[in-house]
This record gives C-alpha cells, structure tokens and sequence, in this order.
C-alpha cells in the first residue's frame, strides 16, 4: 500500500470491513508492526514499535472502539499520556485547564470530575477525540468519529476538523458514511482486499465511483425491496403510554413479519425505549403486551425465556463476549437448552453456528472457531442477530443494527432482515441513522425528545421526511 499525505490536508480513507484500514492505521499508530515497507514523516523515515513512539512522532490515533479509562474522570481521560506534573505529582490544576481548552475546541460541555462510566457513548467518544487533539499533533487519524455522535456534536467535529487544518494539522479520517467524504474530505482513497483500490481528489469523483471501488460492484439501490402486508394479527408487541424518565406516553406496535423502524437522534429516547423492552432498564407507567398478553420484564432473562432478542449499540461493550470463539458468541443465550448432562460441547456449539452461517453471509470459518474479534464489524453484527435466531426469538429489537458497518455489509443485513420478516418474525429497529430506516423499514415512528412525532408508512419515508420530523417538523 502506498499513500502519501499532505501537510493539512483530508483524506478519507474508504473501504468495507476487513479491507484492512484498522490495519494500516494501527501500523501508523505503533499498534502493529508491518511486514515490510516504510513510513516517512516530513522526509524522514521512521520506525514505531510502541504507540508511544507514534505519539512522539504527533501521530494520533482516535480508534472506533472506545479505549477510555472508565473510574477515571472526564479531565483525568483526556490528560492520559501527558498528564502534567509538578516535584513528580500530577498537577491538577495544569490537567484541569488541558482538559477544558481541548473540550472548549469541541465545543462540548462536559463535567470534568465525572467518572466517564456515567457518560453516554457519544459522550464518552467526544473525550476520546478530545485526549487526541489535547496537545501537539502532526497527523490525527479518527476511526468512525461520528459513529456515536449527534448531528449537532457531528457539526462540532467538523468545525474542529477544518480549524486543525488550516493549522496545518494532516487528517486521516476512516468512515462508512459517504456523506461525510463529500462533506470534509480533500482526497478519498478506498482499500479493497487490502489494496488501493481508488486514489482520488473528492472533487473527480462521485458516490457511485466510490461505492464500486469499495465493492468491485455497483450496489442497486432499495435491493430486494419487502412490503408488509397486515392479515390483521395479534400485534407481536403491543405498547401503549408507556413512560419513563427519558420517554413519554409511547404507543407503538410491531407486527408478525413487520420491520418498524424507530427512529430518533441523540437524546430522542430511542435507544432508552428499545432497552426497557428488553427489561434491561425500569420505566415508570404503561404496559407492555406480548401477543396479547401483559409482560413487565424485571431483567433481560425474563423477555429472553419469553422469546425477545436484543443487538445493543455498543456491541464491543454490551455485545460480544471478546475471550470467546464465533461459534461461543452465537450459541450463548442456547446453552442451557444445547448442553447435555450440564456440559456443552464445541461441538454442539459448531453445529448451532452451522445453522445460521450461510443464512447470514458471515465471512468465517464454517465451524466458528476463530476469536469473534477477528472478524470485522459487519460480520460480528451478524453473529450477534444470529445469536438469537438460534434461541428461536420470535420479536427482535436491534439497537443501531449497521453502526461501524460498511456499505456492503449494510445490504446484506437489510436482506438479512427482510428474510426474517418473510419468515415472520417481529422486528423493531431502533436507530438514528435514516438509511436504516429508509431502507429496510415497513413503517416508521419518529422520536424527537423523548415523544413520538410521526408515524409514517412505507411510502412516506424517504430521507426527507424523516429528516423534517427528527427536527420537529411534523407531529403525530
């Protein structure tokens, strides 16, 4: 792989999950080691074995995983790796300031004494960006910045993106949205199989030129397109005035075979409604029916044995078990009913791994054997909807279902999805990006501060309209 970056400038760099951009960009950060070739920084050739020496060199990495310190504060994170000091004790106050001139950059507002394991994801993302641009920097490389931020912090971004570089600061910025390439991006460079597949001025190129470098194909547009047709069921889930301390008065229904897309920004109450569903968190008044009959969910194991799966939206964190194989992270909420005499074996383990490889278009070893963190983001997605196909959930509530996933892999979870629905399960779809919704959802209902907005069918959505009602243009 060769690439050249200029002195202030924006490269995207493109590519869909295993292209092997996490790869490239850690050889840069000092995370790996690569096998031959070399890296020069204003004409000198360097050499990184630790991250500290890429530090050093004012390379930064701002990684897609969150890597805070979560009993830290909020001004001890973004100090991490410079914290300054004074007779050999950490200056507090010198930390203090450092913390709060790299979140003014931001524009954010953050407590600096709060422990980050009270802050939400896009919070914790925003310290995580802020450590890196803490400080002097030559090269600043995001890895899915935006990925758990909200429009308005997205904009905050931005802003800083183009201030850094008119200081002459290089950015290097990884993302699967192609609207942000357009939007910040000088240059785009796409990787396929782990080479240059596309080098170009953004100005040259266009969104389809980008989209068949990355995936050596066009990509037709609403593919497979699934229409839901009511033969008057009993609702799959039934919510009526449901409320809680982030929502309110939430009526909602998803059907047998029907994808509802619940969609809101940051702050909508979103993910908060999709997680008190599951059990995993209390809401104070409303019911809950499952076809038609009254559930309250003191813990997730109660909505599991009552045939409910969830995808979380942090799947690193809430998701995946990292220690374990593929074919241990589908097969785990199975356990009890595929062990024998109180054992399992990974044998067994393969086989219900077996069931749902092909279905789902993983890219792995067909027995599961290798270590879930091998496989990129799209494939660990799919292995976590697989997880609860196995445990036979009839109703799935996916929490951001694509996000970190690459534009191809999007395709192949949307027809994922409408298999399911064809099968006929229930799906709600909770998520803040309008190309989940616009592409895979039968109906559509929109949160804007905790409230439902709009309820839209399959033919009024479009990006939009659902645009207009996120900003509270449109009421229910």
């Amino acid at each position: 792989m060769d690439l050249d970056l200029t002195r202030g400038s924006v490269t995207a760099l493109l590519g869909e999950n295993g292209a092997g951009k996490s790869t490239f960009v850690r050889i840069l950060a000092g995370d790996h080691r690569p096998d031959d070739g070399s890296i020069a920084i204003e004409g000198t050739r360097m050499s990184f074995q630790t991250v500290a020496q890429s530090r050093d060199a004012g390379i930064r990495l701002i990684a897609q995983e969150i890597a805070d310190a979560p009993t830290l504060s909020v001004a001890e994170n973004i100090a991490l790796g410079q914290l300054p000091n004074r007779f050999g004790f950490v200056d507090n106050a010198a930390m203090r300031k450092l913390a709060q001139d790299a979140l003014d950059a931001l524009g954010a507002d953050l407590p600096l004494d709060a422990p980050v394991s009270s802050l939400r994801l896009g919070e914790r993302q925003i310290v995580e960006i802020a450590r890196a641009t803490a400080g002097a920097s030559r090269c600043l490389i995001f890895d899915e910045p935006t990925a758990a931020l909200s429009d308005a912090e997205t904009q905050r971004l931005f802003t800083l993106i183009r201030r850094l570089q008119q200081a002459g600061v290089t950015i290097l910025y990884i993302t699967h949205r192609l609207d942000e390439v357009f939007a910040i991006a000088d240059r785009v460079c796409v990787l396929r199989d782990g080479q240059v597949s596309l080098n170009a001025a953004t100005s040259d190129v266009d969104q389809a030129t980008v989209v068949t470098a990355m995936v050596g194909h066009a990509i037709a547009a609403h593919h497979d397109r699934y229409s839901f047709v009511d033969a008057g069921a009993v609702p799959m889930l039934a919510v009526d005035k449901l409320t809680s301390s982030t929502f309110f008065d939430i009526d909602l229904s998803v059907a047998p075979g029907e994808i509802v897309g619940l969609y809101g920004k940051i702050g909508s109450g979103v993910p908060e409604l999709a997680s008190a569903l599951f059990g995993a968190t209390a809401y104070q008044s409303g019911t809950v029916q499952l076809a038609g009959e009254l559930v309250k969910f003191a813990h997730p194991a109660e909505a599991i044995a009552r045939g409910v799966g969830f995808l979380p939206a942090d799947r690193a964190s809430e998701g995946l078990l990292r220690p374990r194989s593929v074919a241990e992270n589908l097969a785990a909420p199975s356990w009890g009913r595929l062990a024998s005499g109180g054992m399992i074996s990974r044998a067994t383990e393969a086989r219900a791994f077996g069931n749902w490889h092909h279905l789902l278009q993983v890219r792995s070893r067909p027995d599961g054997s290798e270590g879930i963190t091998t496989l990129s983001g799209g494939n660990q997605q799919k292995v976590l909807l697989g997880r609860w196909l196995e445990a036979k959930s009839q109703l799935l509530l996916l929490v951001e279902p694509t996000r970190g996933v690459d534009v191809g892999a999007r395709q192949e979870i949307y027809g994922v999805l409408r298999e399911l629905a064809r099968q006929g399960h229930g799906i709600l779809m909770a998520s803040s990006d309008y190309e989940d919704i616009s592409e895979a959802a039968t109906r559509a209902v929109v949160m804007v501060r905790g409230r439902v907005v709009a309820h839209l069918t399959q033919d009024e959505i479009s990006i939009e309209r659902l645009t207009e009602a996120a900003g509270g243009g449109v009421h229910a």
